[in-house]
């Protein structure tokens, strides 16, 4: 839906009126205090990732780790693929976003525009989607209630930066990209020339580029490219559907040995133990640990096949051409995009207690074959959703769909 773009006030927000999406808020680019969040954001990562996150102690031996180190340990149990998506989603991506952001506020706070402003800034909404900071630290505190009573735990400072760093790159996520590609063009030297989309009657529908939110005639080319970021636009993502397809029959086939598969082997003095996910999720309900049994198996069991049936319906409705409900269809969609990442809660419990329980002939956690198969499934599953273009909902939509009614705070344009 083409929308004219309005000014806002501070805590308003435009909606689409076709389907309710947040189009942008009306927030400012405030470089300084941008740029302070940001540095400080910078330092509180920098110290979670060096100083360990929690000391265990067993039967006098102790052992501590911090991330890195237990992504290390991860590697060296022939877990290469696991340790790999957990370094990107907990250190490389967070990175690469901070980087970029603090390089570029700092600039066009001092002045002039930075060069490569624009892949730096599409860089930032890439790393973005995948950043999993929150979800990680959910995992520490499901690690530690999974170690309390069966060893000693002292928090260190890894423990207290991580729990400061998920608030302040909430802070973070807030500020809106797209605000700082408007600063670089006020800086630009010459200035960019406006680009600005007047309708035409008759002509083709305009192309949106999702990267920096420039609305562009369609030229008819090939290959166009944003006039501003130079990103390549698609009216719709090629070949969508069957490439959801076929990351969702991936996904679906290895969701089974992911569940029945050991994911964690326990050995010890007394014997050993073998742990799937279902296991898991008994072993805290039945500890008392009702709730911590329930977030489990929600976000381990539950939301990966709910993600596998939802995708699969928004696949075939809209292979169909279907008119049935397009707003629910859309708000399938955004919930799957909203919770897909936190299906890596148990990939991140695993690579911390491997990591932590390396008490030599006392007791020894090393990773199972499950956990590779259910680690698969997380990464294709958000490979799915991201495959999946939702506009495919609406090209079929019955011409006379009713629009929203106006929200309270909100401001529709």
């Amino acid at each position: 839906m083409l929308h004219r773009r309005q000014l806002l006030r501070g805590r308003e927000k435009a909606r689409c009126v076709r389907c309710a999406a947040v189009l942008y808020r009306g927030c400012g680019a405030d470089l300084n205090r941008m740029a302070a969040i940001i540095m400080a954001t910078v330092l509180t990562f920098l110290i979670a990732q060096f100083c360990p996150i929690v000391a265990v102690e067993f039967n006098g031996q102790h052992t501590s780790s911090t991330l890195f180190g237990a992504i290390e340990v991860l590697w060296s149990e022939q877990m290469e693929a696991v340790a790999a998506v957990v370094f990107l989603f907990t250190i490389v991506y967070p990175a690469v976003e901070l980087s970029a952001l603090l390089y570029v506020t700092l600039s066009l706070r001092g002045g002039f525009r930075p060069p490569g402003l624009n892949t730096l800034l599409r860089m930032v909404a890439a790393a973005r989607r995948w950043s999993m900071t929150e979800v990680l630290m959910l995992g520490i505190l499901v690690t530690l209630i999974k170690l309390h009573g069966q060893a000693q735990i002292t928090p260190e400072p890894g423990l207290f930066a991580f729990a400061a760093l998920t608030v302040m790159l909430a802070m973070v996520v807030a500020f809106d990209p797209r605000a700082l590609w408007n600063v670089g063009d006020d800086l630009s030297v010459p200035a960019p020339p406006p680009l600005r989309y007047k309708p035409v009657a008759g002509a083709p529908a305009p192309l949106v580029c999702h990267a920096c939110g420039i609305v562009a005639d369609d030229a008819g080319l090939q290959r166009q490219h944003c006039g501003r970021c130079g990103k390549l636009l698609h009216r719709r993502r090629p070949d969508s559907i069957a490439r959801t397809w076929a990351l969702l029959v991936s996904a679906a086939i290895l969701y089974i040995p992911a569940n029945l598969l050991p994911v964690l082997y326990t050995h010890a003095l007394l014997g050993g133990q073998v742990d799937t996910i279902i296991s898991g999720v008994v072993y805290f309900w039945h500890t008392g640990a009702v709730a911590l049994a329930i977030i489990i198996f929600t976000a381990s069991i539950l939301v990966p096949l709910l993600k596998l049936a939802v995708l699969s319906l928004l696949a075939f409705t809209s292979q169909r051409h279907s008119h049935w409900q397009p707003q629910q269809r859309t708000l399938l969609y955004r919930l799957v995009e909203f919770v897909g990442r936190w299906s890596m809660l148990d990939i991140f419990v695993i690579t911390l207690t491997v990591a932590l329980v390396r008490f030599k002939t006392l007791a020894t956690i090393t990773p199972g074959p499950g956990a590779m198969a259910f680690c698969a499934v997380v990464v294709l599953t958000m490979l799915a959703s991201r495959a999946f273009d939702p506009r495919l909902i609406w090209d079929h939509a019955a011409p006379n769909q009713p629009k929203l009614a106006k929200h309270s705070g909100d401001a529709h344009v």
